[in-house]
């Protein structure tokens, strides 16, 4: 078992993210030295007034990655280039050789007692999942950009395990929300105001919510438990919600009228693959109003299994969605005014 001290350097990438944050702001609350890469000092706030220190970089520099990983005992690898649209080897050139620069600098440091790669239970395929456990290999052809190159970092990451005996435990969490979301979160809910959001086929399918703050246990888990060196773990919360139950609450949270429209999955694969084409002739920069990334979220059953975090990890209980949720909500409208 991993017992940390004051004298260990947990290392955040990613820290003024939604999942790095929570993560540097418990380790703070735990006693830890916090040191996390970030773009941007300036930009770090929040990671600032919690006593962190502060390494200027970026996952494609890899001379900070130098400077940050020395000296580190524990990694929490949460930085990544996020998106459902744009050239795959953007994606490839963060998350890939950036993991891979950062595990190198991580391994010649010398001092790295365990590495938790936050990774997404967007590896599977992309089709609808009834329990998918970890006994099903993650699709090596993805759906866009960031879900290849996340299967891609995952599998160089267990292939440093095999080869280089790194101490590496991989998180699968599914879609994540909480406190302190800036991304999608704050477009759902500009979506919601519009009236212009429409379920995308059966609204009773299911999502695979998780809140950061049950990640969270999840990577402090990781940290301290020796036999799970080596092991991928699927994570969301204890109850998967359906996608109606999801909006309503969001909308009720939000003090909005909860949408009623559904497209039939059919007619939003086909408007999908019409959009995507049109864009890409185009050369558009944002991703269309409706893609294949979108609708494995809005319309696919994403049921993934947790059984082997809860029996394995020791992955407990948690708080249920619907307690959690409303806090993101009103963190979000906090921030926009509203």
């Amino acid at each position: 078992m991993v017992q940390l001290a004051a004298a260990d350097v947990l290392l955040v990438t990613g820290g003024t993210g939604l999942v790095g944050s929570h993560v540097a702001s418990q380790a703070v609350q735990r006693g830890l030295r916090v040191r996390c890469l970030v773009r941007r000092a300036a930009a770090a706030g929040f990671l600032k007034s919690l006593g962190c220190e502060l390494v200027e970089g970026d996952l494609d520099q890899p001379e900070s990655l130098q400077r940050a990983a020395a000296g580190a005992t524990v990694v929490v690898h949460c930085a990544a280039k996020v998106g459902d649209w744009g050239p795959t080897e953007d994606y490839r050139r963060v998350n890939v050789e950036g993991t891979r620069a950062l595990l190198d600098a991580a391994l010649a440091a010398g001092s790295l007692r365990r590495w938790v790669q936050i990774s997404s239970l967007g590896v599977y395929e992309g089709r609808d999942h009834f329990g998918t456990d970890e006994a099903t290999p993650p699709s090596t052809v993805g759906i866009d950009g960031y879900t290849l190159t996340k299967v891609e970092s995952e599998l160089l990451v267990m292939r440093y395990v095999r080869e280089r005996a790194l101490p590496a435990v991989v998180l699968r969490p599914g879609f994540i929300y909480g406190v302190r979301d800036r991304t999608v979160l704050p477009r759902l809910l500009e979506r919601l105001r519009s009236g212009k959001f429409a379920y995308l086929g059966d609204p009773g399918k299911l999502m695979n919510n998780t809140w950061v703050e049950n990640l969270c246990q999840a990577v402090w888990l990781a940290i301290e438990r020796d036999h799970v060196v080596g092991e991928v773990f699927n994570i969301r919360d204890p109850r998967a919600v359906s996608k109606r139950e999801f909006i309503e609450t969001v909308c009720q949270a939000a003090g909005l009228k909860s949408p009623q429209k559904v497209v039939p999955l059919p007619v939003a694969r086909l408007l999908a693959g019409l959009m995507e084409r049109l864009w890409k002739l185009l050369g558009r920069q944002e991703a269309p109003l409706l893609s294949s990334a979108r609708i494995k979220f809005l319309g696919l059953n994403l049921d993934y299994s947790i059984d082997k975090a809860k029996r394995v990890l020791g992955y407990g209980a948690g708080v249920d969605f619907r307690d959690a949720m409303p806090a993101a909500v009103r963190d979000v409208m906090g921030v926009q005014g509203l």
